[in-house]
């Protein structure tokens, strides 16, 4: 049985697909770019910046499912430039306790609305 989760504090899907769906103690969380859940638009400045909104969205999201960072098992990272991992992975252990989830991060030729970092999440319920 599948259950969409959504909240108006991240922002809202850009395709036929939902925030998240729970799925029994499994929560599966859509990629998120770093848009701005006001504004729709994407927020000015480096790689920290971008990745700081992205996980804002994801909290929010993992938030309305009764979650938190805490319950994340797997991460996968898009990058639009490998060359942004070290930043990019600075702001990531920022969000994270003892042990880390398991992750993927990978160079993606583009992202939506050419983003330059996306990152979706699963979680333990």
């Amino acid at each position: 049985m599948r259950q969409a989760v959504s909240t108006s504090s991240a922002p809202q899907a850009i395709g036929p697909y939902s925030q998240a769906i729970r799925a029994g103690n499994l929560l599966f969380v859509s990629g998120q770019i770093p848009l701005d859940p006001a504004t729709g638009t994407m927020v000015p400045g480096d790689i920290g910046d971008q990745t700081r909104r992205v996980f804002q969205n994801l909290g929010e999201i993992l938030k309305a499912a009764g979650a938190s960072f805490d319950h994340v098992v797997r991460t996968t990272v898009y990058l639009a430039d490998m060359g942004d991992f070290a930043a990019m992975n600075e702001v990531y252990g920022t969000y994270f306790s003892t042990p880390a989830p398991a992750r993927s991060t990978v160079q993606a030729a583009r992202l939506p609305k050419d983003a330059r970092v996306e990152i979706d999440v699963i979680a333990a319920l």
